[in-house]
């Protein structure tokens, strides 16, 4: 079997709220899944359209203390492990380390398995989690029971602020923590791991300033930004359409909206930093 994933978060709050966060049904249904049961140290439960295969809870609690918490969770007929351990980083915030067996990166690339999203899963719910602790909104969420992608998020910036680190490399790169090269026109190439480290990257196939962005990621589609300006901030709509709804692309989905998650603090916090911690596999 293959090494674990792992994902390393900062989370600006003290390990008791972080943990409260983690282990409280009304927390959870907030940042985690549309349903959560949890009943320690027997039952830690969550499902609903949030969730993949999330038509009932497949969790079986191993393990819960104050500082980790260990769950079975089946999944494409695979009993997977997922554990969290949370360490006090200073007196306001604390380091979640996240670890989870049985994700293949090819299986989020072919879509083979359903545990290819798990990657992007808990990097979207970390994400709403570190949001959630500081008292701040939750954005667009994937429904894995629907092959409609489409959100929105407001962002506290002008328009020509965010369209700017959308297709600005060095800006794209910051936010997304994962280098990303753009030629800003129409025709230019979109390139998850930069223009020179990708050889078949995205197209630019409409671009309009301060406007509207698509991009076309041949089989998992076309990918649209719609900016519109809201009286000095952005209201920012984001589609995924043109892909083959018979396989449809949750990975992909999923972590462009936990990307967005970190557009929205990176125009919004002043003191912005990124909440993935280095050498980590985050989206």
């Amino acid at each position: 079997m293959s090494e674990p994933m792992i994902i390393r978060v900062r989370l600006e709050a003290p390990i008791k709220e972080v943990r409260h966060a983690l282990t409280d049904p009304a927390a959870m249904r907030v940042w985690l899944a549309e349903h959560a049961e949890v009943d320690l140290p027997e039952r830690y439960e969550f499902w609903g359209r949030r969730t993949p295969e999330g038509d009932v809870p497949h969790q079986r609690l191993l393990h819960a203390d104050d500082h980790t918490l260990r769950f079975a969770w089946l999944l494409d007929g695979e009993e997977t492990t997922t554990e969290i351990t949370l360490a006090e980083e200073d007196a306001g915030s604390t380091v979640l380390t996240l670890s989870q067996t049985h994700f293949d990166f090819q299986d989020a690339i072919t879509g083979a398995s359903i545990r290819g999203v798990l990657q992007v899963f808990w990097s979207l719910a970390l994400s709403n989690l570190a949001d959630y602790v500081q008292g701040r909104e939750i954005g667009p969420q994937p429904d894995y029971t629907t092959t409609d992608f489409r959100g929105h998020l407001d962002i506290a910036a002008p328009v020509s602020t965010v369209y700017d680190s959308l297709i600005d490399s060095d800006k794209a790169t910051e936010w997304f923590g994962y280098p990303i090269g753009i030629e800003p026109y129409v025709g230019g190439r979109f390139a998850m791991g930069g223009l020179d480290a990708n050889p078949q990257p995205a197209k630019i196939i409409d671009l309009v300033p301060d406007s509207a962005i698509s991009v076309d990621w041949g089989p998992m589609g076309v990918v649209t930004w719609e900016l519109e300006d809201t009286g000095g901030a952005t209201r920012l709509t984001f589609v995924q359409s043109g892909f083959d709804t018979a396989n449809p692309p949750y990975g992909a989905w999923t972590g462009w909206l936990s990307g967005l998650a970190e557009l929205r603090r990176y125009h919004e916090q002043s003191n912005w930093r990124p909440i993935w911690l280095a050498d980590d596999l985050a989206a």
